[in-house]
C-alpha cells in the first residue's frame, strides 16, 4: 500500500486517538493510521494536501479554505520535512522510527505542535511533555 502524508501529519498520526473536524474526516484518519502501521506501506512525504486532507472538511481547492491556516499548516510540514529527504519513498515502519528519533522532546515539536488546535489532546504531544 502507499501513502502520501504530509510532514506534520506524521506527528498527527503517533498522537491520534480519534478526535477530529467531523465524522468522516475521524473515519479517514482512522483508515490510515491503520494504513501506516501495515507491514509493506510505503510512504511519500508532501507539504500539499495528502490522504488525511482529503476528507477535511476545511479543504477547497485543493488548498485549506482558511489562508492563514494553509500558510500555517505548510510552515509546519516544512518544519519536520527538513529533516527528513521529501524525495524519497519511505518504509512507513522505518519512516516513524526515525520520527520518534527525530521528535522526541517537546522542544523538538515546539514549532510544529504548540499553536495547534489539537495538541492539548494529542497523545503524542502529551508524552513528549512528560518526559521533560
Amino acid at each position: 500500500m502507499k501513502l502520501i502524508l504530509r510532514g506534520h501529519h506524521l506527528l498527527c498520526l503517533k498522537g491520534f486517538q480519534g478526535y477530529g473536524y467531523d465524522d468522516a474526516f475521524v473515519e479517514n484518519m482512522i483508515e490510515v493510521n491503520a494504513l501506516r502501521k501495515s507491514e509493506g506501506t510505503v510512504i511519500t512525504l508532501t507539504d500539499f494536501p495528502d490522504d488525511i486532507c482529503k476528507a477535511c472538511p476545511n479543504l477547497e481547492n485543493n488548498i485549506c479554505g482558511n489562508p492563514a491556516q494553509n500558510e500555517r499548516i505548510v510552515s509546519m510540514d516544512n518544519e519536520v520535512l527538513k529533516k527528513l529527504d521529501p524525495g524519497k519513498e519511505y518504509d512507513a515502519s522505518d519512516l516513524f522510527e526515525k520520527i520518534d528519533s527525530i521528535f522526541n522532546s517537546k522542544e523538538s515539536v515546539t514549532k510544529i505542535c504548540f499553536n495547534c488546535m489539537w495538541h492539548e489532546k494529542c497523545l503524542f504531544y502529551q508524552k513528549l511533555s512528560e518526559n521533560r
